[in-house]
């Protein structure tokens, strides 16, 4: 007959606490050695043990999982988005469930169905979409929402909380930094404008050009104009078709400035198609500093840098504190200041 294993076993079994296996089972390890994790992990995969969480959640009434409802991460930004959450999520004892919706807001308002119907009542959201309105009913039943990469807007009454990075700010610098190399005709490569995150981009950009005094030209904002969807999984293609476009006109543009890495990268491969020079006979900037690929680009790339990692420990903090009501303030909005990190990709006319 087999025994049902049970955290004291294997607490016997790795010699520690019963504390101290619930603490790793939990993720917390950070107070832990590391040869007393292993010991306990050992005993876990010798003893054949697993938690019985459903079990748990009826005992407690709790779901300790979160979603995260991303655009795609066929952009690799988006994984490490969820790689954070998932890391800060874990130290607090709190799953991940993760969905692409290719910022689609049936798409969006399903998953988020699913994931209340199941349990699960605290949901970040990576889409920054315009308005939040398709998730209103949701939120009337209980659903809380965190907004990333999106200020709140003043009709935003079902957002509890909103975490980000000043675009306009890392915008402005990535093309103060060009103007200031001697550029005047500086194009942005971008998918559709049609988000909160993208638009402040937008901003930012044309804030620096009219400071220089220098003339806006719509020719020089590309918006991905071949796609009908918001292009966050064909990023870098888009890159590489928009440098394709504005190296192509009469009066070319002597440098970019990519609304995200990828389509910086992208940009790479359609100027070299040309037979452009990167930073010779163009300069490229991006936005997001994506690790490790825009340090190890030929050349590397200069890019507005957002705090990944920290930020996101902030938004899972956030919305935990409102699940467990820790935190019962207004809506509160993080705005994290961008830094512009200059490689090689850049250099004087």
């Amino acid at each position: 007959m087999f025994k049902d294993i049970n955290i004291h076993d294997v607490a016997r079994e790795a010699r520690v606490s019963a504390s101290t296996v619930s603490n790793v089972l939990n993720g917390r390890l950070d107070r832990m050695r590391p040869e007393t994790s292993e010991r306990v992990l050992r005993a876990i995969e010798q003893l054949g043990y697993t938690t019985n969480q459903l079990a748990r959640q009826f005992r407690t009434g709790r779901v300790l999982t979160i979603g995260l409802i991303v655009p795609s991460v066929a952009n690799p930004f988006w994984g490490y988005v969820a790689r954070s959450v998932e890391e800060a999520a874990s130290a607090q004892g709190y799953q991940v469930l993760l969905c692409n919706a290719e910022r689609d807001p049936n798409c969006e308002r399903r998953y988020a169905e699913t994931l209340l119907a199941s349990g699960v009542r605290g949901v970040i959201f990576g889409s920054s979409p315009l308005s939040f309105d398709h998730l209103a009913a949701l939120a009337q039943r209980g659903l809380q929402i965190l907004a990333f990469d999106r200020r709140i807007q003043h009709a935003d009454e079902v957002v509890v909380d909103s975490v980000g990075i000043d675009n306009v700010l890392g915008a402005k610098l990535a093309t103060t930094h060009l103007i200031g190399l001697g550029h005047r005709r500086i194009g942005l490569l971008s998918g559709p404008i049609r988000t909160v995150s993208r638009q402040d981009r937008l901003k930012g950009y044309q804030k620096a050009l009219q400071e220089a005094d220098i003339e806006i030209d719509q020719q020089l904002i590309w918006e991905g104009k071949p796609i009908s969807g918001f292009g966050d999984a064909e990023s870098a293609e888009l890159g590489r078709l928009g440098a394709h476009e504005l190296l192509s006109l009469p009066n070319r543009p002597t440098a970019l400035f990519a609304i995200n890495d990828m389509y910086a990268l992208g940009a790479y491969a359609g100027a070299q198609e040309l037979g452009f020079r990167i930073p010779e006979d163009l300069s490229i900037v991006g936005f997001d500093d994506l690790s490790p690929f825009a340090a190890i680009a030929t050349p590397p790339l200069t890019t507005v840098r957002q705090p990944i990692q920290q930020m996101m420990r902030i938004a899972v903090e956030y919305l935990i504190g409102r699940l467990e009501k820790t935190r019962s303030s207004p809506p509160e909005q993080l705005i994290a200041a961008p830094e512009l990190i200059v490689r090689k990709s850049t250099q004087k006319v």
